[in-house]
């Protein structure tokens, strides 16, 4: 779709966007957050996303990780509690998933794009003529999700019922039956070519010289 950073090759249909501009929150954070639901089933990344926002477990940061302590929960590896972040990308998710569900999408979803950018910069300097100067930024979030198996042409869409795999024991009672039939069809023929061939029984003349 135009204006995504999320290229589809085939099958549009089976994916549904969403977007949020001018987020409040740190891209950073935000990206960290995206990093660690990338690739999951939108069931998972949801609970996930809720235990993130209410600040149950910490999210692994994987860059951006200087001076950040090591928590336990992650194996001793560096991670943060972005509440604000978490909250934002889950209010896309489910965004995401609403659309979805619109389009008539076959569930469950996939997480096969999700990413957040810095948007916009405001510069905001301090009262009575002091010198220092916070900036507003701004950032974006997208969120592409798709069904978890792609159907090319869903009117055309089939259930197969796969057969049963036959057992050692039905494939040996074929063959003896195949055999048995083979035998029986030569035998057959040589009684059908005798019952031909055989005379038909002679009729005894009334009229013969004993009688007289």
């Amino acid at each position: 779709m135009k204006g995504y950073s999320y290229t589809i090759l085939e099958n549009p249909q089976s994916y549904a966007f969403a977007r949020i501009e001018g987020v409040n929150a740190s891209y950073k954070d935000l990206c960290e957050v995206c990093g660690r639901v990338l690739g999951l089933s939108t069931e998972k990344a949801l609970i996930l996303l809720e235990e993130f926002s209410q600040g149950n477990l910490p999210v692994l940061f994987k860059s951006r990780n200087k001076r950040l302590g090591a928590r336990r929960e992650l194996g001793g590896r560096k991670g943060r509690y972005p509440k604000k972040a978490a909250s934002m990308v889950l209010g896309a998710l489910q965004s995401a998933i609403a659309n979805a569900q619109s389009r008539g999408m076959i569930a469950p979803y996939i997480i096969v794009h999700i990413c957040a950018n810095k948007k916009r910069t405001f510069p905001r300097m301090s009262p009575k003529g002091r010198r220092s100067r916070s900036d507003y930024e701004t950032a974006r979030i997208e969120v592409v999700v798709r069904e978890k198996e792609i159907i090319a042409d869903k009117k055309k869409l089939k259930v197969e019922v796969s057969k049963p795999k036959e057992t050692s024991v039905e494939k040996k009672a074929e063959a003896q039956a195949e055999l048995t039939k083979i035998k029986k069809e030569p035998e057959a023929k040589n009684k059908k070519q005798n019952a031909e061939k055989k005379p038909a029984p002679k009729k005894k003349n009334i009229n013969s010289g004993d009688n007289q």
